[in-house]
């Protein structure tokens, strides 16, 4: 792409590998969140609640210093981790679950919203008939879902993509290893000069994240049709 810098190329790829890691690797872990809270009764559903859409109404960087005091190398749960070569400070990988971390409400609000439009008469009839809970889940609930699935999915792709302030806290901002597309932005609006740069950034940005809501919209009325006429 020769209308990009090897720097604006490098904070958009690294951008979209935080996202979609971001995205794929909470994906399991949002289903399960927006079952529970959608499904199940259990002491602290609401803990549970708050917990999920703290980082909505928490400022980005008191999320990304919780997630540094936690998962830094000198935290409880990084200096483990380091000890079996994981490292998330100061690293893609770390961005990756600052950006997964702040898109996880979206994802969940978006999946839950979907079981609770499902008739749960549907999932106790599989289970009369003797299929296992996992089974009645996989055969009946997911396919009912998927829109909202797909939908939650491409939501917190285009947060992913967007996500600055827990971002840089984090990992802060270091061209060709955690410098995303909003990072890059911010650098750029620092230096005489850097605005054409920032501009071109600022409209890969918009082009992103009109086309994964679009997409979001698109993919999930087709499914649900198909879902409606079977």
């Amino acid at each position: 792409m020769d209308w990009l810098s090897p720097e604006e190329w490098s904070a958009v790829a690294l951008s979209l590998r935080v996202s979609v890691w971001a995205t794929v690797c909470s994906l399991p872990l949002g289903i399960l969140t927006a079952y529970a809270l959608a499904r199940w009764s259990f002491p602290g559903k609401q803990a549970l609640n708050v917990l999920v859409h703290l980082p909505l109404v928490l400022p980005p960087v008191v999320t990304g210093y919780l997630l540094l005091i936690t998962f830094g190398t000198r935290g409880p749960v990084g200096s483990l981790l380091e000890e079996i070569g994981i490292v998330f400070a100061f690293r893609w990988t770390g961005a990756a679950l600052a950006a997964g971390v702040m898109a996880f409400p979206l994802m969940v609000r978006a999946i839950r919203l979907s079981i609770e439009a499902v008739d749960p008469k549907l999932e106790q009839a599989g289970a009369t008939l003797g299929a296992p809970a996992p089974w009645v889940f996989v055969t009946i609930t997911l396919p009912l879902i998927l829109p909202g699935v797909i939908a939650g999915a491409l939501l917190a792709f285009a947060k992913a993509m967007g996500e600055f302030g827990a971002t840089i806290t984090f990992v802060s901002n270091i061209p060709g290893q955690t410098q995303t597309i909003p990072t890059a932005i911010y650098a750029f609006l620092q230096v005489p000069g850097g605005g054409s740069s920032a501009v071109t950034l600022v409209i890969i940005s918009i082009i992103v994240a009109t086309g994964a809501l679009f997409l979001s919209e698109t993919v999930s009325r087709r499914i649900a049709r198909r879902v409606a006429g079977a």
